[in-house]
């Protein structure tokens, strides 16, 4: 839950639902919401699938979900697994054979489509392969693939066909008494979608896994998922989201952080505050953020920073961040530290010295917690 007793009005009440573990990653309850992409590469392929998940991680992803299409695959998926820094999905579709040799491999999660896997048999083969080997599973509802029968009776995908397909998986896994799943309703279309997660909500405790699925490219999908996970998140619904892009799976990552960031449920790394830039510039506001947004993205540490081109905003600005930079004149500008002006830098060495103040900042706060982590354990 996100509360601001200063400024109520930022206040976001998320949804309770029950927690699970996907792996070492708690999901639901009060856990934080989990950051999740998926590979793109040939599964088989261990050395650069592993390099992608590991590229994920560094960047933030909580849990990294790769397709096991077929046998090779969930052959890699052993090695894969043993090496990964995160828990890892593995990605299911039509074959429950796949499943049990990924859930045996040591998938911390199966993602499945319980209708697909055929019938009670072979769902209850799955369960019981998740329940050996201490697998969640992530029931992965989409409207472009909605059953049969329930595109008859709705005559096209809707969000009561969607959450009706939700709702009958969830009772396939629990009369066999498997509890330890979530649940997501994926449409490309950002209202399909947010409606039927919206009426999901309402009829489960289920954790939820909220996209928008083939958002689009880095821009486009970025943008549409902005909007279609947003509007969830603010509402308090979503307990890990994938933001889905035609991009390399980092970009997904970092959208979906600083989406997290902008409404206050999750904070990693620095959060820059900057202006677009106008005639008033004292300089070149685009092309400096653009530079320090690279040379920083090494810190993990939270630190907000502001970055304004002249003193119309950039002193309010500066008020509410870790370090500010504004725009002066005569080639320099105003660097302020706790929302304090302290200094004056010249535009020309004002790149390396915000870097170096930033860093030496996070190498502070990570000090002192380190600090206060030993004196608890005294």
């Amino acid at each position: 839950m996100s509360i601001n007793p200063i400024r109520p009005w930022r206040n976001i009440e998320r949804r309770r639902s029950r927690q699970i573990m996907v792996g070492t990653v708690p999901v639901g309850g009060d856990a934080p919401i989990s950051v999740q992409t998926m590979t793109n590469t040939d599964s088989s392929d261990v050395s650069a699938t592993l390099a992608q998940i590991v590229a994920a991680a560094e960047a933030g992803a909580d849990i990294v979900r790769v397709s096991t299409p077929d046998q090779s695959s969930t052959r890699a998926l052993r090695e894969i697994c043993r090496e990964s820094p995160v828990p890892i999905v593995a990605d299911i579709h039509f074959h429950y054979k796949r499943a049990l040799e990924a859930a045996e491999a040591g998938a911390a999660c199966l993602r499945i489509n319980p209708g697909n896997i055929g019938d009670s048999a072979r769902v209850a083969e799955v369960v019981r392969a998740a329940r050996d080997h201490g697998c969640s599973i992530r029931i992965g509802v989409n409207a472009g693939s909605l059953e049969k029968h329930l595109l008859e009776k709705y005559g096209e995908p809707c969000p009561d066909a969607m959450v009706e397909s939700g709702l009958d998986h969830i009772k396939l896994l629990q009369d066999h008494d498997f509890h330890e799943f979530k649940i997501s309703v994926k449409a490309s279309d950002v209202f399909l979608a947010a409606a039927a997660y919206q009426q999901l909500a309402e009829a489960t405790d289920a954790p939820i896994h909220l996209g928008i699925t083939e958002a689009g490219g880095l821009r486009g999908g970025t943008v549409k998922s902005s909007v279609g996970l947003g509007s969830l998140l603010w509402a308090g619904i979503g307990d890990t989201i994938r933001v889905s892009l035609s991009a390399d799976p980092v970009e997904e990552v970092k959208v979906g952080f600083e989406i997290l960031k902008s409404l206050g449920l999750r904070t990693r790394g620095v959060q820059v505050i900057s202006c677009p830039s106008c005639a008033r510039q004292g300089f070149d506001v685009i092309k400096t953020v653009e530079i320090l947004e690279q040379r920083l993205e090494h810190i993990k540490t939270p630190i907000s920073l502001s970055i304004i081109g002249c003193v119309v905003n950039g002193p309010g600005e500066a008020l509410l961040t870790d370090i500010g930079f504004t725009g002066g004149g005569a080639g320099s500008g105003m660097v302020y530290l706790a929302g304090r002006q302290d200094h004056k830098t010249s535009n020309e060495g004002m790149i390396d010295h915000i870097v170096e103040l930033v860093e030496e900042r996070a190498a502070r706060i990570e000090a002192e917690a380190a600090a206060a982590a030993t004196d608890a354990a005294e």
